[in-house]
């Protein structure tokens, strides 16, 4: 029902950009271009263990902060299309040409359960779905794999340092009975809205890795398997995340 009730306001009352509230439009020209960046490989400090290559479009501040906490948190919903093309572009850029016959299988990280029924929507979820219609209007195969589920309770991360929230979230995901064969059928890509500590991507690649060595020893493949090709990809990242490319360039130079 609020879902629902959500869905009918964002009909009715008078928009304003996501971003920076101007009046009369969802999101300005001057928001979208933030969106619009090319992306890059971005990865926290410290970087957790297991955390695969992840590719993000901007840094997590200003309007693109706003659009995301917007559609997360207030429910605009609207928003959902434009931060789905930025992610698929992170998603295109980690993970290969345009055209290739094996799909993109895009694994939303999931939220915590309290979480996901307070806002009455799923939103890692839905930019997912916008993220894999923009890959098939590209071209590129894509679907999205809601296979990660929760295998126990976890704290609120707000206020977590780095290795309080690996602590938090070790163990905390699980692959769903039965499905561990469907992440066998593509390349998988990791997906959420936001990268800071890489905390849960981090134990979202762990519990992938381990569906996948079940399903290739039932198959007769070697465990080594289960870590290949295993690549990630968010709308944006914490600015320090983007110091990577930064130093990168100054060691190139």
């Amino acid at each position: 029902m609020r879902g629902w009730w959500r869905e009918i306001v964002g009909l009715v009352l008078p928009v304003a950009c996501g971003g920076c509230g101007r009046p009369r439009t969802e999101m300005c020209e001057e928001c979208a271009a933030a969106l619009a960046r090319a992306p890059c490989r971005v990865r926290p400090a410290p970087e957790p263990a297991g955390l695969p290559e992840v590719h993000a479009v901007a840094p997590y501040e200003n309007a693109v902060r706003a659009m995301l906490l917007a559609h997360k948190e207030r429910g605009a919903l609207g928003l959902a299309g434009a931060l789905g093309r930025a992610l698929a572009a992170s998603v295109q850029a980690g993970s290969g040409r345009v055209g290739c016959a094996e799909p993109l299988l895009l694994v939303p990280v999931p939220s915590a359960r309290r979480a996901t029924a307070a806002r009455g929507h799923d939103p890692v979820r839905r930019i997912a779905l916008a993220a894999a219609a923009e890959l098939r209007r590209g071209g590129t195969r894509a679907r999205v794999l809601s296979v990660l589920g929760q295998a126990r309770s976890v704290a609120d991360q707000a206020g977590l340092g780095a290795r309080e929230r690996q602590v938090n979230l070790a163990g905390a995901l699980v692959v769903t009975d039965g499905a561990g064969r469907h992440l066998e059928r593509g390349r998988v890509v990791l997906v959420d809205d936001l990268l800071t500590t890489g905390a849960s991507l981090s134990e979202a690649a762990r519990a992938v890795r381990a569906a996948r060595s079940v399903a290739g020893r039932v198959a007769g493949r070697s465990d080594g398997a289960a870590a290949e090709g295993l690549r990630a990809a968010v709308v944006a990242a914490s600015p320090s995340a983007f110091d990577f490319n930064r130093n990168r360039s100054g060691t190139d130079s």
